[in-house]
C-alpha cells in the first residue's frame, strides 16, 4: 500500500514543478522527500512484522524506479536536469526491470538490489530532490556534483547487474 501511495504522490509533484514558482518548487520538493522517506519505512516495516508479499517484492523496486524517473523527465522537460542523465536513468531502470522480470518468469532466480544499488538509489533521490529547490548559485556546484554521482552510480550498478552474478540468488 505504501508503494501504491508513493505513485500517487507523482502527479502531484510534477503539477507542483509545472507551476514553476519558488513556493512550488520547494513544495514538490517536500512531498518528493516524504515519499522518499515512505520507501525506507515500507522496507522497515516489512522487515519489522515479516510482512513481505509477492506484489511488494516487484511493486517496490518498481515504484522507486518510476519515483525517480518520472520527475526527472519533469524537471528535464522544464531544463532543470539534464537530459542526458534522465536518458541514463531510464534506460538503466527499464532494463534492470526486464532483467528482474526475466529471471523471475525462469522461476530460478530472485536479484535483490545490491548494496551499490541502493546508494545508486539514494545519490538520485538526492540529485533530483536537489534540482527540485531554488538554490543559491554558490550551490549549484553541489547540486552538478550530485547529479553526476548519480549519473555514475546508475550506470556503475546497471553494468554491475549485467555483467556479474553475485547478486542474483536461487528462488
Amino acid at each position: 500500500m505504501i508503494s501504491i501511495v508513493r505513485l500517487l504522490l507523482l502527479p502531484v509533484i510534477v503539477l507542483l514543478l509545472l507551476r514553476e514558482s519558488d513556493g512550488t518548487d520547494v513544495a514538490a520538493a517536500a512531498v518528493f522527500a516524504v515519499g522518499a522517506f515512505t520507501d525506507r519505512l515500507d522496507g522497515y516495516l516489512a522487515r519489522r512484522f515479516d510482512q513481505r508479499t509477492a506484489t511488494g517484492a516487484w511493486l517496490d523496486p518498481l515504484s522507486d524506479k518510476i519515483y525517480v524517473v518520472v520527475p526527472a523527465i519533469a524537471l528535464s522537460m522544464l531544463d532543470r536536469f539534464p537530459w542526458w542523465v534522465t536518458a541514463v536513468f531510464v534506460v538503466r531502470e527499464v532494463a534492470v526491470t526486464v532483467l528482474r522480470w526475466r529471471l523471475d518468469r525462469q522461476g530460478r532466480v530472485s536479484m535483490p538490489a545490491s548494496g551499490p544499488a541502493k546508494v545508486k538509489t539514494l545519490s538520485q533521490l538526492l540529485a533530483v530532490g536537489g534540482a527540485m529547490l531554488p538554490l543559491p548559485g554558490w550551490l549549484e556546484v553541489v547540486e552538478t556534483g550530485l547529479i553526476l554521482l548519480a549519473a555514475a552510480l546508475t550506470i556503475y550498478t546497471g553494468a554491475e547487474y549485467f555483467l556479474t552474478t553475485r547478486h542474483r540468488r536461487a528462488a
